[in-house]
């Protein structure tokens, strides 16, 4: 079977569906028509499937020998964004838009789906099993977690992890990569502080809040300017603060919420304990009490270099060494397809979709977001070729 030449019959019929998921948008949790129109995909082509984390599918294709499972993860969700644009497809649902690439990488993945079964089939010698991730949520409740919590990556266990994310920034016909940390993990920061109240004329009989609340925030900075190695990378932004009743009372409640953004759990542990001993301590020191309530979010992305290596070497082989890009420095930034790499060895790559020469260069999350579709094919291609390479380790 020539892939390449299928790939090339197949992708009209691609882009008409990345087109029709653009234009018919679904936000995250909401995803039923987009389940229902990635069912009869598969469906279609004799790929078995079923429903996982409410609003998100799985399929499989079965090789005719046991051997390496590889499994591969597209989001489906759509961001809260009204869309501005002229094109065919914009879309048609007001407050709901593909803004992050969603649509795209739905697409790829059915077209690799569609292009497997068919290797599968022909192919009497095929051992091993491919799974295809269509996860709702990311950009939300973290889709990725409820699929592995539900059994995703078991019967068949996964070995290897591939995903990938369409960025505008990179022409399509590029891709970039990168070892190691690639995303941060993330928790949400609570703190609650208590003073005592008094009339303001009058400071001196109450233990303002506010003034406990000024000294924590401009502590908190100290954290990464004087524990944190410059040669790391953390991020403490405290983005939310609510206190006082009157403005001439001196206010006995304080409640603060932010983010913590860390490369590796050594790093995210550390900061934690930090946080805690600067707040209760800081908030003592001035007469008040004070604690912190950490919600954890998603784990910091660290890809596998086995599985990078696949990547950059089916990438040079296809897009020519001159159109790979290495990301110099990780993105404190979150993906929830750490959920996966976590459980499998695993590596997350960026596909160019760019067109900077006509103007799609949009960045992700705006109301002007587009691709260059031939990204699409693109994507399909190096994610079969990938597959093909971890199916025969």
């Amino acid at each position: 079977m020539d892939i390449q030449n299928r790939i090339s019959e197949i992708y009209e019929e691609i882009v008409a569906i990345r087109r029709d998921f653009h234009k018919n948008p679904e936000l995250s949790q909401q995803e039923f028509r987009t389940q229902k129109k990635i069912e009869e995909y598969l469906n279609l082509w004799g790929i078995e499937n079923f429903r996982c984390a409410e609003t998100g599918v799985v399929g499989i294709i079965r090789g005719r020998q046991a051997g390496t499972t590889v499994g591969l993860r597209g989001d489906i969700d759509a961001l809260p964004i009204n869309e501005k644009s002229n094109a065919s497809y914009c879309s048609i649902n007001p407050g709901a838009m593909h803004a992050c690439g969603h649509d795209a990488h739905t697409s790829i993945l059915l077209g690799v789906g569609k292009i497997m079964k068919e290797v599968a089939d022909s192919d009497e010698s095929f051992c091993g099993n491919v799974k295809l991730f269509f996860q709702p949520a990311e950009e939300t409740i973290g889709g990725g977690k409820r699929m592995v919590e539900e059994g995703c990556m078991i019967n068949p266990d996964v070995d290897y992890m591939l995903g990938l994310h369409v960025m505008p920034y990179i022409d399509a016909g590029k891709v970039e990569l990168k070892y190691g940390k690639l995303n941060a993990s993330t928790d949400t920061i609570k703190i609650k502080i208590n003073g005592k109240s008094a009339h303001g004329a009058y400071p001196d009989k109450g233990t303002d809040a506010i003034v406990i609340a000024g000294n924590i925030i401009t502590s908190l900075q100290t954290i990464v300017s004087r524990n944190i190695s410059p040669l790391n990378s953390v991020v403490i932004t405290l983005g939310k603060i609510s206190g006082g009743v009157k403005d001439n009372v001196i206010s006995d409640e304080v409640e603060m919420s932010g983010t913590l953004r860390a490369l590796d759990d050594d790093t995210r542990n550390f900061v934690k304990k930090r946080i805690e001993d600067m707040v209760t301590n800081t908030a003592a020191a001035y007469g008040g009490t004070a604690y912190v309530n950490f919600s954890e979010g998603y784990q910091a992305l660290i890809n596998n270099d086995e599985v990078v290596d696949v990547i950059k070497e089916n990438a040079e082989k296809i897009l020519g060494k001159e159109n790979i890009v290495f990301k110099e420095f990780p993105s404190l930034g979150a993906e929830d397809f750490s959920y996966f790499s976590d459980v499998a060895k695993g590596a997350f790559f960026h596909l160019g979709c760019g067109d900077s020469k006509n103007g799609i260069d949009s960045p992700i999350h705006t109301e002007c977001f587009d691709i260059d579709e031939k990204c699409l094919k693109i994507g399909i291609q190096l994610q079969v070729e990938n597959i093909l390479t971890l199916l025969n380790k």
